[in-house]
This record gives C-alpha cells, sequence and structure tokens, in this order.
C-alpha cells in the first residue's frame, strides 16, 4: 500500500504540476487560457489512448514491471520539458508523459482487486486514490509556490527529479504480484474483453459518470487560477498554488467513502457525494476569497469520495477481464479531464467565473440524474 500510494503520489504530481502554471505559459508563450490548457489536456488526453493498451499489455507481462516503467518514464519527459526552447516541444513532452502514466494508471486498481481481500476493496482504494489527492495537490503546491521564486522551468525540473526518488522507491518496494494470472497478448481477445463489459447493467454508467465528473473537477481547477489572478482579487501566484489544500478534503473522502460503501453499500450514498460537488461549486461563486475556498473544500471532498465509490465499483462488477474495465473506466475519466478541461476555456471567455460554472453545473447534474435514477437500482 505503501508503495502504491507513493506510485500514484508520483503520477499525479507529474500530471497536474503544469496547472498552476498556465497563466504564466500564457504570458510565456503569448498564448489564450484554452491554448494554455492543452499543457493538462495532452497529457490527460494520451493518458487516455494509453490506458486502452496498456491495461491488456499487462495482463499479458504483469503488473509491477508495467507500472515501474510508466514512472521512471514519465519522470524523464517532465525533465525534457523543462528543457523543450518552444510550446511544440513542450506538448510533445507532456504527451508522452502522460501516455507513459497510462501504464500505472491503467493497472494500479487492478492490481489492488487482485491482492486485497475483497473485505477490504473500499478501504484500499480509498487510500490509493487519497495518493492521488495529495500527489495532484502537491504538483499543484510545489509549482505554485516555486514559481513565484524561480523561473516555470526550474520548477517543472525539480518536479521531474522528485518524481524519478519516487518512482525508485516504487520499483523497491512494491511486492510482487501473487495472485496475478498472465494471459496472452490476443487482441482479437481483448475487443471481446472490451465488448462484454458494455453488456454489464452497471459498467457503462460508471464510464459515463468517470466522464462527467473528472470534467467538472479538472475544469474548476484549471480556471480558478484565472479568476484569482484577474481583477478584484489579483493575489499572488504562490497564493493560487496553496489554493490546492483544498485536496486534503479528498485525501480523507476517499478513504472514508469507501470504508463507508463496503458497510452500507455504493447504491445508497454514490450520489450524495456528487450533490456535495453541486454544493461545493454554488459556493464558489460568493466573492469573498475564505467563501471560495470553503467551496472547493466542499467540492473536491464530493469529487474524491465519488471517484473512490466509483472506481472500486467497476473492479468489483468486472467479473473477466477486470485490467479492461478499469482501463475503460479511466480512459472515460481522462477523457473528460482532455474534453471538458479545454472547452471549459471557451465558457471562461464566454461569460467569466459564472460561465465555467454553468458549464461545470450540466456536466454535475447529468451525473447526478444517472447516479440518483439508475445506478442506485443496481443489485
Amino acid at each position: 500500500m505503501l508503495a502504491l500510494f507513493l506510485g500514484a503520489f508520483s503520477t499525479f504530481v507529474l500530471l497536474y504540476c503544469v496547472q498552476p502554471l498556465m497563466p504564466i505559459l500564457s504570458d510565456a508563450f503569448g498564448i489564450d487560457a484554452a491554448t494554455s490548457s492543452l499543457s493538462l489536456s495532452v497529457s490527460t488526453g494520451m493518458l487516455a489512448v494509453g490506458l486502452l493498451i496498456t491495461g491488456p499489455i499487462s495482463d499479458a507481462v504483469g503488473r509491477k514491471s508495467v507500472m515501474t516503467v510508466a514512472l521512471l518514464a514519465a519522470s524523464t519527459c517532465t525533465l525534457l520539458a523543462a528543457v523543450m526552447p518552444n510550446w511544440t516541444g513542450i506538448l510533445i513532452m507532456r504527451a508522452l508523459a502522460g501516455l507513459s502514466l497510462s501504464g500505472l494508471c491503467a493497472v494500479a486498481m487492478t492490481y489492488l482487486n487482485e491482492e486485497i481481500h475483497p473485505r477490504y476493496v473500499g478501504l484500499s482504494m480509498g487510500l490509493y486514490i487519497s495518493g492521488n489527492s495529495i500527489g495532484g495537490m502537491s504538483g499543484r503546491l510545489i509549482s505554485g509556490v516555486m514559481v513565484d521564486w524561480v523561473p516555470w522551468r526550474w520548477t517543472l525540473a525539480t518536479i521531474g527529479i522528485v518524481a524519478l526518488i519516487a518512482a525508485l522507491l516504487f520499483m523497491r518496494w512494491l511486492p510482487p504480484s501473487r495472485h496475478f494470472t498472465p494471459r496472452p497478448l490476443n487482441w482479437r481477445s481483448v475487443l471481446s474483453g472490451f465488448t462484454v463489459h458494455f453488456k454489464d447493467r452497471g459498467l457503462p454508467w460508471l464510464f459515463v459518470e468517470a466522464f462527467l465528473l473528472m470534467g467538472g473537477f479538472v475544469t474548476l481547477y484549471n480556471y480558478i487560477a484565472y479568476r484569482l489572478l484577474a481583477e478584484p482579487y489579483q493575489v499572488s501566484q504562490a497564493l493560487v498554488g496553496l489554493l490546492s489544500i483544498a485536496y486534503l478534503s479528498g485525501t480523507y473522502s476517499s478513504a472514508w467513502a469507501g470504508s463507508l460503501a463496503d458497510r452500507l453499500g455504493r447504491q445508497r450514498i454514490f450520489w450524495m457525494f456528487i450533490a456535495m460537488m453541486l454544493a461545493g461549486l454554488a459556493i464558489t461563486l460568493f466573492e469573498p476569497i475564505s467563501l471560495i475556498l470553503i467551496g472547493m473544500l466542499v467540492f473536491t471532498f464530493g469529487f474524491f469520495a465519488a471517484h473512490s465509490l466509483a472506481s472500486g465499483w467497476v473492479g468489483l462488477r468486472a467479473r473477466q477481464a477486470k485490467g479492461q474495465a478499469s482501463s475503460l473506466y479511466l480512459f472515460s475519466y481522462y477523457l473528460g479531464s482532455s474534453v471538458a478541461g479545454t472547452l471549459g476555456g471557451a465558457f471562461w471567455y464566454w461569460g467569466g467565473w459564472n460561465g465555467v460554472s454553468l458549464f461545470i453545473a450540466v456536466l454535475l447534474l447529468t451525473a447526478l440524474a444517472i447516479g440518483g435514477l439508475h445506478l442506485r437500482r443496481l443489485a
């Protein structure tokens, strides 16, 4: 669990470290907010594509080797991004980093479902996802604070070095699989494995939920910095980075919600956390920074709880080709990040924070309808 926590931490530090840097990248390269958001969107988009490949590969060659190579490669790409001379080079390195990280994201949940007793899957999944939240927070916090003191290139390089050390520790500490049975890599069987999951009553809806929830979450964090750096706030870049402490609420909620689901059932509580995200979003519409932070805390608490429940639910409902089921869930998850995260830029230009909030609200209301009307009825 310590090794997987570290792997999740490293993954999300690398993935989201550019989010607080987006306004600075806009200035450095003379690009708008939507174009700057591509520094994250190309990573999550390539990660989504990679998930469809690395999951089946791990079914054939093993879990630990795929995850280790993923972390080492992504750390290296981040170091290279720090020295790229132009925007195109940065986007290429960010895309390769996202593609590499798919090797851990596609496999970690499957590893947990194979190695952990079913009674404790909810708790262990929650602990793993808490590593996601701390990593996402740390990536934003480190880059957001550092960039006020050193150039953004040094900031990226520092994060790459930290992630490389974490990858080496992951490689040393993670135990080999004890319950893994290799399957020959046959692309026809891979396609049939994907197909079988769409025949399930619940899995396709969980994939849709992943798209909607992650799309709303990333959109909020992508554009909150632009709001706070502009009039009337004009806060420092370091303070924007410090707002990522809202992730701490997700660190707690993911583990707590998983444990709660093991006792009460996911069907009964899943929709409540989506409603909590909507409540947090509404609070961010108020002007005082203190209320904006409270809204972010509530929103983040609800998101990580809902994600913890949905991801664990996928592993429990998939009866075969579990790696592919996890890959499809995460494909939808990161596709939502890539598509909605960039599309939110159009709403920022159209209506500022009110426009962004309206876009997020539509995504979450759709997710709430699915959770309350369909997923709640699953056996």
